[in-house]
């Protein structure tokens, strides 16, 4: 692997560019904001996220996505999922067509019901051979990749060949990663723990209690293995990393975006209030949106995220969106 390049300077993109620096390879990362370039180049610090951390000399940046991508053997989308079709399509052009492309895009898109990685192969083809496309998810947080401390994730894709070796270019001794081949599952896994930790938020933000936030975990685990089984995943694997793995930490963790969002929520302020003040995304926010639309449309039962919906786009009280949770109809405890 001689270069690998990371379209996306945020907080996560940034942190696996240290990553990749750390073992030794050379990285360039995009960003649209030329003071983001800037910081990088002079400074060896990103300004606008994980601004303490120092970048190894082996990272440069550019506002040129041609530059970017040129001799690249491996492009990686760290944006988040709303814009990756469009960033994909500014990338496309660039592109040799014999790039391992990665996705740490989370989420599901609207209208479409895609995928990250589906979006990739729908914008990419022509270009680009779906076996190429793979995914790099788990429970990691930027501030402690960036920090090297210990991270596990897994490398999905459809071709075992991109799997290994998206696993061997990541793998650090503070990062270790496994391979999935269940590209479906890692990725409603990672999409539907979004919107779990905004009612993960919600309920400590409201002082509901830690009874009603292990309820939501495990509850929320259901919920996508209900979608993953509708869409073709394994089941075993929303026990693993990108599953009961990316819940916990994301549910509990205080560098959680999302779960930030819903304490907000839950202590009295509003969702336009709270998404102005933030500088990054809190993608299950849109993947909450899209994720009802797609279970009302396939008649899947997802009480959570219809909830959580409720509340960020009816101006549902939480404390009232929670009581319709206790008082549904009686039933059996299902696995699914």
């Amino acid at each position: 692997m001689k270069k690998v390049s990371i379209i996306g300077a945020g907080s996560f993109g940034t942190a696996l560019a240290i990553v990749l620096g750390q073992g030794g390879y050379p990285v360039t990362l995009w960003a649209r904001e030329k003071e983001v370039v800037d910081g990088i180049n002079t400074t060896r610090k990103n300004p606008s996220y994980i601004s303490n951390v120092e970048l190894p000399e082996s990272i440069t940046a550019s506002v040129s996505i041609e530059d970017t991508v040129l001799n690249s053997d491996m492009v990686l989308f760290a944006t988040p999922t709303h814009a990756l079709r469009d960033v994909a399509k500014t990338v496309k052009p660039y592109l040799t067509g014999k790039e391992i492309i990665v996705t740490v895009s989370k989420g599901i898109e609207k209208d479409t019901f895609m995928t990250p990685s589906e979006i990739l192969v729908s914008v990419l083809n022509g270009k680009t051979l779906e076996d190429q496309i793979g995914v790099l998810s788990g429970p990691s947080h930027a501030e402690e990749v960036s920090t090297f401390k210990p991270t596990t994730v897994v490398a999905a894709a459809n071709s075992k060949r991109v799997a290994r070796i998206i696993q061997e270019t990541f793998m650090t001794p503070m990062f270790r990663v496994y391979i999935n081949h269940d590209i479906v599952g890692v990725e409603i896994g990672a999409a539907l723990k979004n919107i779990m930790a905004i009612a993960a938020g919600i309920v400590d933000g409201a002082e509901l209690g830690d009874n009603a936030k292990a309820a939501l975990i495990t509850r929320g685990l259901h919920e996508m293995k209900r979608m993953g089984l509708s869409m073709g995943a394994s089941q075993d694997t929303f026990s693993g990393l990108t599953g009961m793995g990316d819940l916990i930490v994301t549910c509990t963790s205080e560098h959680s975006r999302n779960r930030f969002v819903g304490y907000s929520i839950g202590s009295g302020k509003k969702l336009d209030e709270i998404i102005s003040g933030m500088n990054m995304v809190a993608e299950g926010v849109k993947t909450t949106d899209s994720v009802y639309q797609w279970a009302k449309q396939n008649n899947v039962e997802m009480p959570i995220t219809k909830a959580v919906h409720k509340v960020l786009f009816e101006d549902i009280d939480p404390k009232d969106a929670l009581y319709d949770l206790m008082t549904r109809n009686p039933k059996e405890e299902k696995m699914i």
